[in-house]
């Protein structure tokens, strides 16, 4: 009778060895492939967002929500998220587009505010008075204020961009991947430094924090005044035009000096602008 043919044990470990090979070698070129992926999806969500905020405008006769809302019993909502309660009717029927692939489900630590790679809780008001989870949020400065109205929460409200119709546009992000519900940045201080550590929350007013955030490796996606969608640099934030004074040649600019020692650890690798 003749032999059984088989597979020597050398020959077998030889063959896991080139699996496991090409395991190591395709592994991280899946992974970047998945998450660019995602970044794409979350660039089509801020695209429909860009289109919702567009509608609103044109129903608004191009000017922004209220940097307040009011009913007949007083105020209604939060100042720093308006944008919930007055877009809500828009985007009510597409509740998927709250969240960034990125950032589906809630922060492990129970806390209200998100992360990374979690999202933050809304909060109840508005129609439906209901709390919602989001992983984007909106720039502070583009409120509409009230008749009379000087300042929202420390903001001088003549900062804001009021309405739609402004040159620029392009520059001016208004919606954004963040870890609240949005922020008004300064080009330093309490409410412009970068944060020591990603992911870093040391309160409500520290508002670039809110945006400045490594969800797609070293980069955000944004939606812009003139409704395009791109992704920024971290570093890049401080280039953005947040409000009509703001100084995009700021302390954390290469052309205000910055340079690679100033900057968080985790940012120091990370393209200057």
């Amino acid at each position: 009778m003749g032999k059984r043919k088989g597979f020597t044990l050398i020959e077998l470990l030889v063959v896991i060895a080139i699996i496991a090979l090409l395991m190591a070698i395709l592994t991280p070129a899946l992974s970047r492939a998945k998450k660019q992926a995602r970044s794409t999806a979350c660039q089509m969500n801020l695209h429909h967002w860009g289109v919702i905020w567009s509608m609103y405008c044109d129903d608004n006769n191009g000017y922004f929500c209220a940097s307040e809302i009011q009913s007949g019993s007083g105020y209604l909502g939060w100042r720093r998220g308006t944008w919930v309660v007055a877009l809500r009717p828009h985007y009510e029927t597409r509740s998927e587009i709250l969240k960034c692939p990125m950032a589906m489900k809630r922060n492990p630590s129970g806390s209200e505010w998100g992360g990374p790679f979690h999202t933050y809780v809304q909060g109840s008001g508005g129609v439906g008075n209901r709390q919602e989870e989001c992983s984007y949020g909106g720039n502070c400065w583009i409120y509409n204020p009230l008749p009379g109205q000087t300042e929202c929460q420390g903001r001088p409200t003549k900062y804001n961009w009021k309405t739609k119709d402004v040159k620029g546009g392009d520059r001016v992000p208004i919606f954004a991947d963040s870890m609240w519900r949005g922020g008004g940045p300064y080009e330093h201080g309490t409410r412009g430094d970068p944060p020591n550590f990603d992911g870093q929350w040391l309160g409500y007013d520290r508002e670039m924090m809110h945006f400045c955030i490594g969800r797609h490796s070293g980069f955000i996606n944004a939606t812009y005044l003139d409704w395009s969608v791109r992704r920024i640099g971290l570093k890049e934030l401080w280039k953005q035009k947040w409000h009509r004074e703001y100084n995009t040649n700021g302390a954390w600019t290469t052309a205000g000096g910055v340079t690679a020692t100033n900057w968080p650890k985790w940012m120091s690798g990370f393209k200057d602008y």
